[in-house]
C-alpha cells in the first residue's frame, strides 16, 4: 500500500458505529467535526455533549465539554485545533447519561502533517 498525503481539499469521512468524524486522516492544527447519533440521541436526549480531550487513553488532558447542535438525526461539534498526538472523546447529556463506546471511548491518531501509512 503506497502512503496517502492528506491535501488541505481532501475531506473524507471516517465512521465509527454511530460516530462520523471528519476530517481524516486529522491532521495537527485541523478543525475536526463530530457528528453522533448513537443510544443517547436514539433515546430522546435534549442536549447532548461532547467530552473531549487529548493524549494517551488512559489519561486525557485539557479535558473539556463542548454543547452539540442537533442536525437532522444527528448531534455535532467542532473540536478547534486539534493539537497532540491523540484525540479522545466520547459523549453525555443533560440528564448525566453517557455513552463512552462501552468503555472504549472514541480515540484517533492526530497526525503531524507528514506522509500517512
Amino acid at each position: 500500500m503506497s502512503p496517502i498525503r492528506k491535501t488541505a481539499k481532501e475531506h473524507a469521512v471516517r465512521q465509527e458505529g454511530p460516530v462520523e468524524v471528519e476530517p481524516v486522516p486529522i491532521t495537527k492544527g485541523d478543525t475536526v467535526s463530530v457528528r453522533y447519533d448513537g443510544i443517547l440521541s436514539q433515546h430522546g436526549a435534549d442536549q447532548v455533549f461532547l467530552h473531549v480531550g487529548f493524549g494517551p487513553t488512559n489519561y486525557w488532558t485539557n479535558v473539556r465539554d463542548i454543547p452539540m447542535q442537533k442536525k437532522g438525526k444527528m448531534w455535532e461539534a467542532q473540536v478547534p485545533e486539534v493539537f497532540h498526538n491523540r484525540l479522545n472523546f466520547c459523549f453525555k447529556d443533560s440528564a448525566g447519561h453517557w455513552d463512552n463506546n462501552q468503555g472504549k471511548n472514541w480515540t484517533f491518531t492526530v497526525h503531524d502533517g507528514g506522509t500517512v501509512t
